[in-house]
Parts: structure tokens; sequence; C-alpha cells
């Protein structure tokens, strides 16, 4: 049952009343700017590591600061609300920061899901394993990324 848009606070006492009924919450963030079957397949492994999923969303701000001027494509109200109509998708907590650790420390989920592409560095970690979590690494679709799209959407032109 997806809760749309949460705060901090309400998404560590959504975890809370979780863990008091033996089930885990589940993190996972980034960007999620132009949705593809990349996401989507992400978002489905995360929300099969436990009984809900929490995706942190990076704000405008802060993938401007990560991906450049041009980016985000999409302002994050639209991001957060395409993510939250996902059926693998519970809750969204838009978040400043660079990366994701101070939401972390607050949220304090079970499981940590992160990209293979970020096994040398994964933002929270010690948090979520220091607190009994786990962390996993998804596998990533081959050729399927926002950078990808819109390459493919510069190079093709306007639509005639």
């Amino acid at each position: 049952m997806s809760h749309g848009l949460l705060t901090a606070a309400a998404a560590r006492e959504w975890r809370d009343r979780l863990q008091a009924g033996g089930k885990k919450l589940v993190f996972t963030n980034g960007s999620f700017d132009i949705l593809h079957r990349g996401h989507v397949t992400y978002l489905e492994f995360a929300r099969a590591q436990g009984d809900a999923l929490i995706v942190g969303l990076n704000s405008d701000a802060s993938v401007r600061r990560y991906k450049g001027p041009t980016r985000p494509v999409n302002p994050q109200d639209d991001r957060a609300f395409v993510l939250s109509a996902l059926r693998a998708v519970d809750g969204v907590v838009i978040f400043d920061g660079d990366e994701p650790r101070e939401l972390i420390e607050k949220i304090l989920p079970h499981v940590l899901v992160k990209g293979r592409d970020w096994a040398h560095y994964v933002s929270g970690r010690d948090i979520v394993e220091a607190n009994g979590g786990c962390v996993i690494l998804a596998d990533m679709v081959e050729g399927r990324s926002t950078t990808n799209v819109i390459d493919r959407i510069l190079q093709t032109g306007p639509v005639r």
C-alpha cells in the first residue's frame, strides 16, 4: 500500500511499526529523473528484499549539484508523484543532501539496497550494519539509464 510522500520522521515511525510486527523496511535512493525499465526493475528488486520500500529521492538542488545544471529534467514533486504510483514503492522521502547518509540515520532501515555500480561506496552502510541490518547490491539492467534516454532524444531530434 503506497503511503506517498513522507517526512523522515514518518518513515521512521513506519519502520518501527514494521519492526514491532516482525517485518523489514527496505530503503534505496536516487534521482529517478526520467523513469525507465532499469529503474522499475531495480525498484522491484529492492521491494522484494523486505516488506515495504522507502525511496530516498534526491531533491532538485542535490541532482543539479551531482549531475549538472541541465538536470533534473523532471522536478522533484513530479518525480516523487511518479515513484509513489509504482506498485513496488511504498513511500518517498525527498532529501537535499549530496548523499542519503543523514536520512538513513534517521530512518534506520533494516535493508539498504544500492546498485552494484555503487559497490565501491554505499552511503549509510555502516549505519545500517551497526543496527543489525544488511546491504544488498542489485544488478543493473545493461544499457538502461536516464543519460542514455536523454542522449537518444538529443540524437533523434524533434518529432516531425
